[in-house]
């Protein structure tokens, strides 16, 4: 039925495409820039509650943050698309165990932050405001997210930083558009159109946004760990950036998917922050 329902607006867009290709090509960027999924449920709350929360501002948008209060060196948590801070239960269970300083934030859009919209360059102003108050020396990234850290760090290069972990993080923004316009099917037309609309509302061509010509610019310490048969970002995303990110490691994984929501890689994460 949701394959059914992409198909049917992906027509839809299409057809009004012919019409207004302008107005076509900003209801498809509507569509891409707002999540379905991310919000908060029960058993989210369960365990963020065991957090101290604090709402933290960008512009007139909030920022949902979580605490787990630690002895050792502060950690930032950025999640990755339609989720929140709530997806790194286990690996925070096993950096609080371990005595670390734990802080997650929700993206725009996500969790209990503000916004109706969600983009890269929103979440690295969101990450820039959380992490001028929390001076994190390790910061982590699952998926666009991790992508947004780098968009972050290569603006503003925060001096605290030391180590950064990018997990199944996409390398071309280009690439991710591309492969939102095959799901809904979108004619020439639209992609275009998208082009344009996101030149004129970012400054920049979609080709502009890339991973790993930014991560050029950062010096941290860098472990990147990505699945080979990863569904959502392929494994050759991970290599481009390793390949621009100075003094930095590429783990690959075999099995474990996009989430990587996996004890070794806890393991792996928690040997590289300790080295």
């Amino acid at each position: 039925m949701e394959k059914y329902i992409i198909k049917l607006v992906g027509t839809y867009l299409n057809i009004l495409s012919y019409v207004s290709p302008d107005y076509a090509a900003n209801k498809a960027l509507h569509l891409f820039s707002k999540p379905r999924k991310g919000k908060l449920t029960s058993k989210h709350d369960a365990f963020l509650n065991t957090a101290k929360k604090e709402f933290l501002r960008y512009d007139d948008l909030r920022i949902a943050t979580y605490h787990w209060k630690g002895d050792k060196a502060t950690i930032l948590l950025v999640h990755g698309w339609e989720s929140n801070s709530a997806r790194w239960k286990r690996k925070i269970d096993t950096f609080v165990e371990e005595g670390f300083n734990v802080i997650a934030l929700d993206a725009p859009a996500h969790g209990a932050s503000g916004s109706k919209f969600f983009n890269a360059l929103l979440y690295a102003e969101f990450i820039n405001v959380v992490s001028k108050k929390h001076q994190p020396q390790i910061v982590i990234g699952h998926s666009v997210g991790g992508m947004a850290l780098v968009f972050y760090q290569q603006k503003y290069q925060l001096d605290s930083i030391q180590k950064m972990v990018l997990l199944g993080a996409p390398s071309e923004f280009e690439g991710v558009l591309k492969n939102y316009i095959n799901l809904l099917g979108y004619n020439k037309n639209i992609e275009k159109g998208l082009n344009r609309v996101i030149i004129n509302r970012f400054g920049a061509a979609p080709t502009e946004f890339s991973t790993s010509k930014f991560a050029k610019d950062i010096s941290a310490k860098g472990l990147i760990i990505h699945d080979m048969k990863d569904p959502i970002i392929p494994f050759s995303d991970a290599k481009l950036i390793k390949l621009n990110l100075r003094n930095s490691r590429l783990i690959s994984t075999k099995g474990l998917g996009h989430s990587l929501n996996n004890t070794k890689v806890t393991k792996s994460i928690v040997d590289f922050i300790k080295s």
